[in-house]
């Protein structure tokens, strides 16, 4: 059996304290990465390219003109 003494067991709870606000905060920053790129794809979907009003369907043509 293994007995912890005081000093020891204080010095874990400090780390242990630590790393979890770390790992808040890490969280916390990853989200708000992930924010940031939703709206900069929902940004990009919404605009429609300039000019262009109906989209274009792929060509699956085997031999494509050169319009």
């Amino acid at each position: 059996m293994t007995v912890i003494s005081r000093g020891k067991a204080e010095k874990q709870a400090a780390r242990a304290a630590r790393l979890a606000a770390a790992l808040r905060e890490n969280l916390k920053r990853r989200k708000a990465q992930a924010r940031s790129r939703a709206q900069d794809r929902s940004a990009d979907v919404a605009a429609p390219p300039a000019g262009d009003t109906a989209p274009q369907a792929p060509d699956f043509r085997r031999n494509r003109s050169r319009d």
